[in-house]
């Protein structure tokens, strides 16, 4: 009996130890791809503390910050760490990682998934198909995260939003698509070229009506250049 529990155990740690080495193999293909991918994006270098992920140290701790960030707001149901501590996915593959550096620390990121044949994150809800047909190039926006929330209109925020224009401007991106309170469309559709895509009475934690909405990037509005440009 003893050589049997002995066996059992054996077994589950092999399960466990060959399901972790998969993880692993997976969060290095990811790194691997997501900073070949970034290198071969057009960006604009005159914002000292923005930045597209360089390295593997920059995408490590956007990373940990995603899992940090998501822990402490109750979102890891919907963006659940693949390796405790580390949050990522296969649609980091083909994203425009960027973030936001203050005082030597990553404080803010987000990413704009291109589209590609894995197709985009929200499409387990509905689909984009008649925004492809539409649009040369769309996109996706998700993972945006700030570390000091609750300060309003903060630096991170605004710095993340430049980014994302100078992705979509530089690299074709026709449309974009993303999530927000509903409560927030007032201001969205000051950025100019906004229309809403889906309505959610919720969003995970968020007990909130939530928007999907798009943005068309040639429709940027006057406003929106004088408040993130």
């Amino acid at each position: 009996q003893d050589k049997n529990i002995i066996s059992s155990m054996s077994s589950e740690y092999y399960l466990e130890s060959l399901e972790m080495h998969k993880k692993r193999l997976f969060f290095d293909e990811v790194i691997e791809e997501t900073i070949s991918f970034n290198k071969n994006l057009k960006w604009d270098n005159s914002c000292k503390n923005l930045s597209l992920v360089k390295n593997a140290e920059e995408l490590i701790e956007v990373y940990k910050l995603r899992s940090q960030v998501y822990t402490e707001i109750n979102y890891q149901k919907e963006f659940t760490d693949i390796i405790e501590g580390f949050n990522f996915d296969k649609f980091d593959k083909t994203s425009a990682i960027i973030f936001y550096r203050q005082n030597k620390e990553i404080t803010g990121s987000c990413r704009l998934i291109f589209d590609s044949k894995s197709g985009l994150p929200s499409e387990d809800k509905f689909s984009f198909n008649k925004q492809r047909e539409s649009f040369n190039k769309i996109g996706e926006i998700s993972r945006n995260i700030i570390k000091n929330r609750n300060k309003g209109l903060n630096l991170e925020f605004k710095y993340l939003m430049r980014g994302i224009y100078y992705i979509t401007t530089l690299n074709s991106v026709d449309l974009t698509l993303f999530g927000i309170k509903k409560e927030d469309l007032k201001l969205f559709v000051k950025l100019g070229g906004i229309e809403i895509i889906e309505e959610l009475d919720s969003y995970g934690e968020v007990k909130k009506p939530f928007l999907i909405v798009s943005r068309e990037s040639e429709k940027t509005s006057n406003f929106f250049k004088k408040l993130f440009l």
